[in-house]
């Protein structure tokens, strides 16, 4: 087991530099073109393949990394980017620990890469859990799979919505219903290869933030996949259905479902691209109040600016520290006792939104232009107390841990 540290090795060191460089001189660059596009930046994407950034290697050596660090060092420095180009180059990767999370081996050796394809014919991959009426309840999910057990045949039928890349990807990774009595604990993950008949995109979302990053509905309409599709195989669905079932007789534990194993070991990596975009915000109001000047002298010289910046950047290295605990934990096989991964995500989410609102606001009225980065970043930045579990889920994952009660 590593120990905890918050200082980073050479290596580490010279990842982040790395990638501090692309985001400084590729994604920034190109932030305000694709977010005006509300499109896919495929041209930065691209980019990010060529160089190494966008693979598979790239994200298991970050994945793997004994420290924890990788991915939430990675995450806060593509994100200081810009969020919307960020997450388009990150978004396949809720796919990929998707199936890292529920998958056998065999089915991690054969989809992971098919989800990223090389830097001649980048692919992306879209993760698919919530639906009209199944957000944060992820019990009232209708989306239905069955077997075809004389085909070895699983049929999927439903509406995802809120599905990055969803309906532009190369596979799809689609939450669904195989035992409707048993709640969330009846729902199992399906691999949906490319060009599977009866899949298609609904409605793309015109959002407030993240508009680089392609959002949109996926229709599933008899959508038949192979029974090797299932994530982690139909003996272990039927083992862990059984129990289940035993469970809900007696009372007894809750049983995590597919989705929320998924959210669990993402929900860090979530916060440091929140940190990511309070950083970047900061930095440029940082810099903006040593330079502006009113009545005479730089208005940073002002207490009322100065207190907010320096909230900012306690608030925003408090947030990273959560982060790295939380990562570091999860690396390396320990408990989430006090609910860690979502103190993370929800602390890091609402420092995003309230440090990009102070970048506003020392901004003034530059700062409510597209002039200037942080209107953006502002708008970006709403995103975190929603996607992947909102704050107030977020409350209710901790204080349920806490208790031990199942507080509604």
């Amino acid at each position: 087991m590593a120990e905890f540290t918050m200082e980073l090795n050479d290596e580490q060191k010279e990842v982040r530099d790395w990638l501090h460089g692309f985001a400084a001189d590729v994604i920034r660059p190109a932030a305000a073109e694709w977010d005006e596009r509300e499109e896919t930046p495929w041209p930065v994407i691209q980019e990010a393949a060529k160089v190494g950034i966008y693979s598979l290697d790239f994200y298991a050596q970050q994945y793997f990394d004994p420290t924890g660090l990788g991915i939430p060092m990675a995450m806060e420095e593509l994100f200081w980017g810009d969020a919307g180009i960020a997450l388009s180059i990150v978004g396949t990767g809720l796919a990929a620990v998707g199936v890292l999370a529920n998958g056998t081996e065999e089915q991690i050796g054969t989809w992971i890469p098919q989800m990223y394809g090389d830097a001649n014919d980048v692919k992306v991959a879209a993760f698919c859990s919530s639906e009209p009426d199944a957000g944060s309840d992820v019990a009232s999910m209708r989306t239905r799979a069955v077997y075809d057990e004389a085909k070895d045949e699983w049929v999927l039928n439903g509406t995802k919505t809120w599905a990055t890349n969803g309906g532009i990807a190369n596979v799809h990774v689609v939450v669904a219903v195989v035992d409707p009595e048993l709640g969330s604990k009846g729902h199992a993950s399906f691999i949906v290869p490319p060009n599977t008949p009866g899949l298609s995109q609904g409605q793309k979302f015109k959002k407030h933030g993240i508009r680089a990053s392609h959002t949109a509905e996926v229709v599933l309409e008899d959508v038949r996949v192979p029974g090797s599709c299932l994530l982690g195989g139909k003996e272990k669905l039927d083992e862990r259905l059984a129990r289940a079932r035993e469970r809900a007789k007696a009372g007894g534990e809750r049983v995590k479902n597919a989705a929320m194993a998924t959210f669990e070991a993402s929900r860090p990596a979530v916060g440091a691209m929140a940190v990511g975009t309070a950083r970047a915000a900061y930095e440029v109001a940082l810099d903006y109040a040593k330079t502006r000047e009113q009545f005479g002298r730089p208005i940073i010289d002002n207490q009322g600016v100065a207190f907010q910046l320096a909230d900012m950047r306690t608030s925003i290295d408090a947030a990273r520290l959560l982060v790295w605990r939380a990562s570091w934990m999860a690396v390396n096989g320990k408990q989430f006792t006090a609910a860690e991964g979502s103190m993370s995500k929800l602390f890091a989410s609402e420092t995003a939104k309230k440090v990009t609102a102070q970048a506003v606001q020392i901004l003034g009225g530059n700062g409510y232009t597209r002039e200037y980065p942080v209107e953006r970043m502002h708008r970006d930045a709403a995103i975190y107390t929603i996607f992947e579990g909102t704050s107030e889920i977020q409350r209710l994952v901790i204080a349920r841990t806490l208790s031990g009660m199942s507080i509604r």
